[in-house]
């Protein structure tokens, strides 16, 4: 795969049926590294750890807070140390979760473009976050549903989200694309059966190597060209 990937407006016939996007949250709509990584830095702070570098917790955010938790206490977890990690964790980023936090390059342009077709937030973060991000960021009323790391019995990858979403919107699999930074995203619509779209400028781009989605995008401002043309 190229660094460099086509952002033209040359839509490509096998999307044409898309009606329903599913977006992924961090790394994909909003850059929320910063304070994720403070937050996780007073975390550890809080348990007499010593702070990770800003890289290293990048490289452990998507697969939700307790594996997030997990990652930066390291092995061997114990386990009620993980509990109080988690507890602090959660009550320091929702004050913090807007400190710095924005709305990456081309997505405003991306949603109000999109706007009329079907569109949905699936994250691994938990819900009532995801569901403040959007509101703080003034681009909520975009999505009619917002699903989270808990809104489940499983996150993603598991498929179940993206069936409920399906099953939400009256949507079958070939009209519904999911967009997101990371290979797991890419298995979570390789796993419904659905399209997959993937983001060059989030936190999982070197993990898509691995998982190559169907749609490459460097702007997410390109997504509706490629879809229907313009």
């Amino acid at each position: 795969m190229s660094s460099h990937h086509e952002s033209n407006h040359t839509s490509d016939s096998r999307f044409a049926d898309v009606r329903l996007l599913i977006f992924d949250l961090d790394g994909t709509l909003i850059d929320s590294s910063l304070d994720l990584v403070h937050s996780v830095n007073a975390t550890l702070d809080h348990l007499g750890r010593r702070q990770l570098p800003h890289e290293t917790i990048e490289s452990y955010v998507g697969n939700g807070v307790a594996m997030l938790m997990r990652r930066a206490l390291g092995e061997p977890v114990d386990e009620e140390e993980l509990q109080r990690a988690q507890v602090f964790f959660l009550s320091y980023y929702r004050m913090h979760m807007l400190d710095n936090t924005v709305l990456y390059p081309g997505v405003s342009e991306a949603l109000e473009s999109l706007d009329g077709l079907d569109m949905a937030v699936l994250t691994n973060k938990p819900v009532r976050f995801s569901e403040g991000i959007l509101e703080g960021l003034g681009i909520a009323q975009y999505f009619s549903f917002v699903y989270g790391g808990n809104s489940f019995e499983n996150k993603k990858p598991d498929p179940i989200g993206v069936h409920t979403l399906l099953r939400d919107l009256s949507a079958s699999p070939g009209q519904a694309m999911m967009v997101g930074d990371s290979a797991v995203d890419v298995r979570t619509a390789r796993n419904a059966g659905i399209w997959a779209c993937g983001v060059s400028y989030g936190l999982g781009f070197e993990s898509m190597r691995a998982d190559p989605p169907d749609l490459m995008l460097d702007n997410l401002a390109d997504l509706r060209g490629r879809l229907h043309g313009i």
